[in-house]
């Protein structure tokens, strides 16, 4: 039993060290974005952080969280699948679509359609920008645009 048990402990450690390894499925950096089309706030401005894990070479996900700088607190959570269209061998286009959930007014859900870039600037590094439409399930709240720039150091 302490032999089967030690082998799985084993090979959990060489499968995490394996997958340490694959540079670039991963990245983790700050962002910043202007929330348009907000109602009677005008444009808000936010900051916040976002994650990236790569499926594939075209797939990945982006889990992000954005603190909304207005009059109250305010927190915007999504998380967006990407496509990426690879241009060039430093540059990378995509369309993207996901969910989120904030309270710019009042608690809502949201789905995001867009498109964004990401332009590599080093070996770990990339710049993006991107916009998306937020289509949120409030009545009374309207849809804002929002457009995101950003850095991610992908490890």
């Amino acid at each position: 039993m302490k032999k089967c048990l030690l082998t799985a402990i084993a090979a959990l450690f060489v499968a995490g060290a394996a997958s340490a390894q694959d540079r670039g499925k991963w990245g983790i950096g700050p962002q910043i974005g202007i929330y348009t089309n907000t109602g009677a706030d005008g444009a808000i401005f936010g900051v916040g952080a976002a994650g990236r894990y790569s499926f594939t070479k075209a797939w990945r996900i982006q889990p992000a969280v954005t603190f909304l700088c207005k009059k109250d607190c305010s927190v915007d959570i999504s998380a967006d699948m990407q496509y990426l269209f690879h241009v060039a061998r430093f540059w990378a286009v995509y369309p993207q679509v996901g969910l989120s959930a904030n309270d710019i007014g009042d608690w809502s859900c949201g789905i995001n359609i867009g498109a964004g870039t990401d332009f590599a600037i080093a070996r770990h590094w990339d710049l993006s920008a991107g916009m998306k439409w937020m289509v949120q399930t409030h009545k009374y709240w309207k849809n804002p645009i929002i457009i995101n720039v950003g850095a991610t150091y992908k490890f």
